[in-house]
């Protein structure tokens, strides 16, 4: 295709340029969609919270569906899906990628043979809202773009944006500033979704909004609406400052997030009273502050009355064995509570795992049994389901480097990575000497040309390696 556009113009997005087309008026958007201009649901607030559990008086289902319906909403992008895919694989592909798919995932140059996970990289979700992320520029090529947060977990992807002159909600000490955002901006929600009170304000300022959140994270806040109705508390399992969360979170009625299978473990011996393995303790030392719950319970959680009805929801980039392991244990603790005949009428469970998030998991299991030498774990730093894919090889007992970029190696045979739960290390010679086998695999959020950059450097390495040998 032609790039004259400026749309890959790399020193900045050309919001002057003739050749994009005019931005629909919202006539043409009515005419496009069938959607026509409604009431949206009225706050009580100016400003959102980080976190807020739905109000029991807020209908927040029928917001959603009133959302969806507003003449000033789009979730479907605008008619240049192919455009914006091609102009995507132009940035973001790679040629030894190819050349490893072509080649059963495994390939040798000089020194290092290379061995693929079988399923990595952009997912489809991933993909889709940065589509509809590119589509929104073209299709408002001289409005104001902001984004709520990173549309995803890539430095890489999250520059090109920027280039775009696409820009994050300012954050300040009580949190992000909305009032910058005026009528007639757009404004884009990311994959990972926006939380309740964001989408109201948003709403109210009569913004285009832009809305990439992956099909996946909506289902998820299918199932805390549907433990809403049932008046069962949700069980989050995920991490509570995480933006998936928050968004998921604000969905919920009464909620309690649970990071790992140990602060399960502490809520369900809770329920037992103690009798699971006496790791909880009073309601006051569960409620006290500073407490590992002070963040990720709704506001005034009794864990007498709101651990009686329960049901298990996931942010979807979360270990999937683990929240497996989660939704049985608290499944058991029911049952030994209020006896196996009670069960349906104390929890709830329902499968949320991300198909992407598990398929790359499962991938990363395979790669460890084939014990490459060492393995290389691609993603951004914030990137939760590549904390995970790097967690797997941590078990495993394989020399394992978690790099957002290939910027992490070097200089010399010096690497900066990071380990599963978030610790920044740095090592020397942690490339070995000779002919290695090198695992690879990436995130979700991680273009396939991230990946080409850090193999390239690899690559370098031993060719320096081998000439000073020779």
């Amino acid at each position: 295709m032609a790039l004259s556009s400026s749309l890959l113009n790399r020193n900045g997005w050309d919001v002057e340029c003739a050749r994009l087309p005019i931005a629909a008026s919202a006539a043409d958007i009515r005419r496009r969609t069938g959607k026509q201009s409604i009431r949206i649901h009225p706050r009580c607030d100016a400003a959102p919270s980080s976190s807020p559990a739905a109000s029991e008086s807020f209908d927040t289902k029928s917001f959603r569906r009133d959302l969806r319906n507003n003449e000033l909403y789009n979730r479907q992008g605008f008619g240049y899906k192919q455009e914006m895919l091609e102009i995507m694989q132009q940035e973001y592909t790679s040629d030894i990628i190819k050349t490893l798919k072509e080649n059963n995932n495994e390939y040798t140059w000089g020194d290092v043979t290379v061995k693929l996970a079988e399923s990595y990289g952009f997912c489809w979700g991933v993909e889709r809202a940065v589509q509809i992320a590119y589509e929104a520029r073209k299709q408002f090529p001289s409005e104001k773009i902001w984004i709520t947060n990173e549309i995803i977990h890539n430095p890489t992807v999250n520059e090109r944006l920027t280039e775009m002159k696409v820009d994050l909600i300012p954050v300040e000490e009580k949190g992000k500033n909305f009032n910058v955002v005026e009528k007639g901006d757009v404004v884009i929600l990311p994959a990972f979704g926006a939380a309740l009170d964001e989408m109201r304000t948003l709403a109210e300022k009569q913004v285009q909004i832009v809305d990439t959140t992956c099909p996946w994270v909506s289902k998820v806040w299918n199932t805390v609406e549907t433990h809403k109705k049932s008046t069962c508390t949700s069980v989050i399992h995920g991490k509570y400052a995480h933006e998936e969360t928050v968004a998921t979170s604000s969905f919920a009625g009464t909620y309690i997030i649970v990071k790992n299978i140990k602060e399960a473990t502490y809520v369900c011996d809770y329920i037992l009273g103690g009798n699971l393995d006496g790791s909880s303790g009073t309601k006051e030392e569960f409620l006290e502050v500073g407490n590992k719950f002070k963040y990720a319970i709704s506001a005034g959680f009794d864990p007498d009355v709101d651990l009686v009805k329960v049901g298990i929801a996931n942010q979807t980039t979360m270990l999937k064995g683990e929240t497996e392991e989660i939704g049985k244990l608290f499944e058991k603790t029911v049952m030994t509570k209020y006896g196996i005949q009670n069960i349906n009428n104390h929890f709830m469970s329902f499968n949320t795992i991300c198909d992407a998030t598990q398929e790359r998991q499962d991938a990363m299991y395979d790669l460890v049994k084939q014990e490459p030498d060492l393995i290389l774990v691609v993603g951004g730093w914030n990137s939760s389901n590549t904390s995970h894919l790097q967690e797997i090889a941590e078990l495993k007992g394989i020399p394992s480097y978690w790099i957002d970029s290939e910027k992490r190696i070097g200089p010399g045979n010096k690497i900066a990575y990071k380990l599963s739960h978030g610790e920044y290390v740095e090592k020397d010679n942690w490339l070995p000497a000779g002919p290695i086998t090198l695992g690879i695999t990436s995130g979700a959020s991680t273009p396939d040309k991230v990946v080409e950059d850090v193999l390239n450097r690899v690559f370098n390495m031993k060719q320096e390696e081998a000439l000073v040998l020779a």
